[in-house]
């Protein structure tokens, strides 16, 4: 098998293209941090499908790849609009029909810039007989020390991952009790003017269209993850008194493939903060055409942290859960976030810790 199809690069040029730059503004002032981070999305999701497809091509040449989720996506770094942005693609890891895909993110120049990496997992695909079946994928070949430390750290994310969701599962602990029994009884106090959890979400609707395919009778994913991104940041707006830039993807998962004539409901809601962190979680269903299915398409959950002109951190108000759906949300942020901190602590400063004073 050819080992070259497992690297790739893809290189925007924001230092030489003004009309670049100007579409990946969020706004027409000279800010640090004036970066659409959505449409990011969508170039690592297209370079993971393109790395993905060369190796499963080399088995299959009539096999095509879906995203089945992103894995913690951790920002170290603002992105410079004025300097290009370089994304280093590799394959970590490959199972049966599925893959790992690593995605380094950097700014080159004096001194380099290591803006995020993130992982996703694709899945190979291929009709037989008009049929949709799983694509069985060639082995993986390891010729490098570099490759055999990514795909043991590809097995422990694996692992991590299934152990988190065993957690996710567990009931409250008696600190975690202890910090919801406190926001209901803080609700139940005279003059109470908390930001209450059933007021922060926001909502949209829009239907699909054939010019967004992207495999067969499919939507684009990077796609649907930028617009439940823009919609979260939105929403973290509603809270935020100065302006929100991400600081995590906690992570995306793909359960149901959009298809064409779908109509999509995105909603996004703050679920969790921590000083000046806000963590927002995004939902799509997806309704068929005929209006007879519907069910998650995605379920998505960003962090961003409320920062300053000059990026620095500034604390929001505490959110109050008042639904057992409203607590069971708030738990599994709390989770997720207190277990990105954990994993960024003793690392390169990045911009979750620096929202909470932690860290180097």
């Amino acid at each position: 098998m050819n080992d070259r199809v497992r690297q790739l690069e893809y290189v925007l040029p924001l230092s030489i293209d003004r009309n670049l730059r100007w579409r990946y503004r969020v706004l027409d002032e000279e800010l640090p941090g004036n970066f659409r981070f959505g449409l990011l999305l969508e170039v690592i999701d297209k370079l993971a499908e393109r790395i993905a497809r060369n190796y499963a091509e080399q088995l299959h040449g009539d096999a095509w790849v879906v995203t089945a989720a992103i894995d913690r996506i951790l920002v170290r770094q603002v992105v410079d609009i004025d300097r290009d942005l370089v994304c280093h693609a590799s394959i970590n890891h490959v199972g049966r029909t599925s893959m790992e895909v690593g995605i380094r993110i950097e700014q080159p120049g004096e001194p380099s810039s290591h803006v995020a990496s993130c992982y996703l997992t694709m899945v190979a695909r291929r009709s037989v007989r008009g049929a949709e079946t799983g694509a069985e994928l060639p082995p993986m070949r390891i010729t490098s020390d570099t490759e055999r430390r990514r795909a043991e750290q590809a097995e422990q994310r694996r692992e991590r991952y299934r152990l988190q969701q065993l957690a996710m599962q567990e009931p409250p602990t008696r600190e975690e009790y202890l910090e919801l029994a406190a926001l209901h009884a803080a609700q139940e106090a005279p003059g109470f003017a908390g930001q209450l959890c059933g007021r922060l979400e926001v909502d949209a609707w829009e239907r699909t269209f054939p010019e967004q395919e992207n495999v067969p009778t499919r939507i684009f994913g990077g796609y649907l993850m930028r617009r439940a991104y823009e919609l979260s940041s939105i929403c973290a707006e509603r809270l935020a008194p100065h302006r929100p830039i991400v600081a995590a993807v906690n992570r995306i998962n793909f359960f149901h493939p959009v298809r064409l004539g779908d109509t999509l409901h995105f909603t996004s809601r703050v679920v969790y903060t921590d000083r000046s962190l806000i963590c927002v979680e995004a939902g799509i269903e997806r309704i068929s055409r005929d209006r007879s299915s519907k069910a998650l398409s995605n379920s998505c959950l960003f962090t961003f942290a409320n920062v300053d002109g000059a990026l620095a951190p500034h604390e929001v108000p505490p959110v109050f859960p008042t639904t057992y759906a409203e607590d069971t949300r708030y738990l599994a942020a709390m989770r997720s976030c207190r277990e990105l901190v954990t994993e960024a602590d003793g690392r390169a400063r990045c911009l979750l810790t620096a929202a909470l004073g932690t860290g180097n």
